[in-house]
């Protein structure tokens, strides 16, 4: 069985010439044919070259892997009880879902209140996350949860003051920051990631000491690929501009050669690249002092799908340097531009990263050591995929990382919003009603709690308040079923592996072993 689709896909806009006979290892058609136009990627390689190595259209899309994992959240199943109840009266007056409180905490000392256990990690400068922003991040205040500002925000804007290699100021950056602040109702935070490129530039100082932020991420990486961030530029003038700041712009843009070929439209974009980070101790305990002397109140930490030895320093750094979260992005997530074959077949996938997490962070918990709030990441999208990646990290996962499904609500609710206006809401929409209040479901809440303020809440944060109230009574219900009325209350045997593979590597039990002891006293009594 092949895990890999090769050679064709969506997300290149690529395809096989004999669609029904394709060769399963290369990919390639059964019959390649000399007079074919080259639809599939390797002939849409040979005459766009480099370009076909990115999911496409940038800058209008986000996209995730389409390989087949051997193992994913769907080989577990949710275990629910007939009896007692966790967190409430074991009472069917008292144990109902409703009742089930979502809320969490980040971080030590009082942490950060959230009222909903979701955060969306860093998208940065890719225009698909711009251009939908002012939704996200409303969306992301109101249902209460964290909102991340990815890396590159300030280099990428053109309207940014960048004096002897520090930021001075981003309108971009104040946008992002205040279109989360502006609906802040003391639950959830907003905050800034860097990557080498942000820190040479002093992004976080500046989000700190001018727009007020306290939270910052460092960040090693992420699931989608193992090199820095990338975008596609589409302008000579800002490629050489990113050149002179310091990203890696491919080709080079201040070739008198490549600028004559550019503009003869021999090629159209420009790829701006950033630097790989270089982890060790003791500049990763500088960092964090310094930040924590500038004024962060909590530090974060983000790492990608690497290698095993890679993920345990993840969380040992974070244990010595008392950080405050540790997101784990698994391969296989989301993102608004990486390679694509990268995002595929590179890099430890979900439940699998989860799992070398939670024995980690054991480890160091049975040691006495300090052990920081956890967020899973890594293609989760539902309900029952939220409550299982709970399970896998009980007791150290205290919220999970999404950041392609929110933007989807906010682009949907945004679209929906722009044909409300133009009096050309869809059918498939149009049976709902024609106005914001009767196509959203959260609107009418949001109207009575705000009033006239309403009509100033974009539509595309409708949907994306919409969006966490499917998934939070989704897993309220799910909760209810297993007895557990709090976050704090689900366990690792909240769920079984429906697989040995599954058991195996994940350490939860396999559905025929679940409750042995139990069931023997049972039978037995």
């Amino acid at each position: 069985m092949s895990y890999t689709k090769l050679n064709r896909s969506a997300a290149t806009l690529t395809k096989n010439r004999t669609e029904g006979s394709v060769s399963p290892f290369s990919g390639m058609c059964v019959t390649c044919v000399d007079g074919c136009i080259g639809m599939c990627e390797i002939g849409k390689s040979a005459y766009r070259g480099h370009e076909v190595l990115y999911p496409q259209p940038f800058g209008l899309i986000t996209s995730a892997s389409e390989k087949d994992y051997p193992v994913d959240l769907s080989h577990f199943t949710i275990l629910g009880t007939a009896v007692g109840a966790h967190g409430v009266k074991a009472d069917p007056d008292h144990a109902t879902f409703p009742a089930v409180n979502l809320e969490t905490k980040i971080g030590r000392d009082k942490g950060l209140k959230l009222k909903v256990p979701f955060v969306v990690p860093g998208m940065g400068s890719t225009n698909v996350a711009k251009n939908s922003w002012p939704e996200l991040g409303a969306g992301v205040a109101l249902s209460g949860g964290i909102l991340t500002v990815g890396e590159n925000v300030c280099a990428m804007d053109n309207e940014s003051e960048i004096k002897d290699g520090r930021v001075l100021r981003s309108p971009d950056m104040e946008m992002r920051i205040n279109s989360f602040k502006n609906w802040y109702d003391g639950y959830g935070t907003v905050v800034v990631q860097a990557n080498v490129e942000d820190t040479r530039l002093g992004v976080q100082e500046y989000a700190m000491e001018k727009l007020g932020v306290d939270v910052v991420e460092l960040k090693w990486g992420q699931g989608a690929k193992d090199i820095g961030g990338e975008v596609k530029l589409k302008s000579l003038e800002k490629a050489q501009r990113l050149y002179k700041t310091g990203y890696i712009v491919l080709p080079n843009p201040t070739d008198p050669d490549v600028i004559k070929a550019f503009e003869k439209g021999a090629f159209k974009e420009f790829e701006r690249h950033s630097r790989l980070g270089m982890v060790e101790w003791e500049s990763f305990e500088a960092r964090v002092k310094e930040l924590r002397d500038r004024g962060a109140k909590y530090i974060f930490l983000k790492t990608g799908a690497y290698r095993p030895a890679d993920l345990a320093r993840a969380v040992k750094f974070a244990s010595k340097a008392k950080i405050d979260m540790l997101t784990v992005d698994g391969a296989g997530g989301g993102t608004g531009m990486s390679p694509w074959r990268m995002m595929n077949e590179w890099g430890i996938p979900s439940v699998e990263i989860w799992s070398l997490t939670h024995n980690y962070c054991k480890r160091l918990d049975e040691k006495g050591e300090y052990v920081p709030d956890v967020v899973f990441a890594g293609g989760i999208t539902f309900e029952d995929q939220i409550y299982k990646a709970f399970a896998l990290g009980a007791p150290y996962v205290k919220a999970i990382g999404m950041a392609r499904a929110p933007l989807a609500a906010a682009m949907v609710g945004k679209t929906i919003g722009k044909r409300i206006e133009s009096d050309e809401v869809p059918v498939y929409v149009e049976r709902f009603g024609n106005k914001k209040e009767d196509i959203f479901v959260t609107a009418t809440a949001l109207k009575n709690k705000y009033g006239a303020d309403f009509d100033k809440i974009p539509t595309g944060a409708l949907g994306v308040t919409g969006y966490f109230s499917r998934l939070t009574q989704g897993l309220k219900q799910f909760m209810a079923g297993s007895r557990k009325f709090a976050l704090k209350y689900i366990t690792r045997d909240d769920i079984a592996a429906l697989t040995k593979d599954a058991a195996d590597i994940s350490g939860i039990t396999y559905i025929m072993d679940v409750d042995k002891d139990e069931v023997n006293e049972i039978l037995n009594g």
